[in-house]
């Protein structure tokens, strides 16, 4: 990253990458006049500089199926104790939710965020990921607001939602929770000339991402970036060590929520085997026309009363087929 960073208050956003112009939308403008607090987050470091978007949204960047698998059988159900009226949950998949009718974008984030005000916030993440560029922009979203903003890995911050969590001024994380951090992952059909188009597409990115790791962790982006060419799996008092969280969350803050984690799970299992069937050949909405045969209409299910916490009967059809591809 060979942008200069300005001081005091929010560095610039990204301008380019190793020289290049960096891909997407236009930077945000820096605010004339400083912020109401220099945001420098925790020891004096300030936040990272904004994450470029891709210019075509319609790549996305997901989640591998065996972290969904991994998040479902460790983490799914965790939820916090407490809540407040400036607290945005991040319970669940990053971006549009096709199964719920919901998902966490930074659309919503956004609303979340004028409802609550001029106000310090606290965003509590136990998410697999999904969407790495949703991700992204949730995290441009996160650390364009005015005020402190505390993260709390409840259970699992991995893919897409490691990037949200950088947002964070101050990162606590369970003892028991895990960060996960790895490079973009996309689903591309093509030949030989369409994949080399395909890896330069998602260079810069990678780029951009392991240079953000490494300026919220002190570490240099050749290292972060090797820990992402292995999906490096951080536990909390490795997170702490790395640089990548500040402090432990008291375990008295998290508990597990048997429904949810049984909702949890069923939703997972559904995304896991969309992913599957689409690296096997099929588009998504073949792969969605698939399983809905299956399960029957996405969405139809019932609430329980919480937001997006719509739950979903996989059945012993689909629970066969997904066990047939793993």
């Amino acid at each position: 990253m060979d942008d200069k960073r300005k001081a005091p208050g929010k560095p610039a956003a990204v301008q380019s990458i190793n020289g290049r112009p960096a891909p997407g939308k236009p930077p945000i403008a820096t605010p004339a006049q400083p912020m109401p607090r220099a945001i420098r987050g925790v020891n004096g470091r300030e936040r990272p500089s904004a994450l470029p978007l891709p210019p075509d949204r319609t790549v996305s960047a997901l989640a591998r199926p065996n972290i969904l698998e991994k998040w479902a059988a460790d983490a799914a159900g965790i939820r916090a104790v407490e809540m407040g009226d400036n607290v945005i949950t991040m319970f669940g998949a990053i971006g549009e939710d096709y199964w719920s009718g919901g998902g966490i974008t930074a659309k919503s984030v956004t609303a979340q965020l004028r409802a609550i005000g001029d106000r310090p916030i606290e965003v509590q993440i136990n998410s697999p990921g999904g969407d790495m560029f949703e991700g992204i922009a949730i995290y441009n979203v996160l650390r364009e607001h005015a005020q402190t903003v505390t993260i709390k890995i409840m259970g699992m911050a991995a893919s897409a939602a490691s990037v949200i969590a950088m947002a964070g001024d101050t990162v606590e994380i369970g003892a028991a929770s895990f960060l996960m951090i790895h490079n973009c992952w996309v689903v591309a059909v093509g030949n030989r000339h369409d994949m080399a188009e395909t890896s330069t597409y998602l260079e810069p990115f990678d780029q951009a991402m392991a240079a953000v790791y490494a300026q919220r962790s002190g570490k240099t982006a050749a290292e972060c970036a090797k820990w992402m060419d292995g999906e490096a799996y951080m536990s909390g008092s490795v997170a702490i060590e790395r640089g990548f969280a500040d402090s432990l969350l008291a375990s008295d803050q998290t508990k597990r929520d048997e429904k949810a984690k049984a909702s949890d799970r069923e939703r997972t299992a559904i995304t896991a085997l969309e992913l599957k069937l689409v690296a096997g050949g099929d588009t998504r909405a073949q792969a969605r026309e698939h399983i809905t045969k299956i399960k029957g209409t996405p969405g139809a299910a019932q609430d329980d009363g919480t937001p997006g916490a719509a739950t979903t009967d996989l059945g012993l059809p689909l629970a066969s087929l997904l066990e047939a591809f793993r």
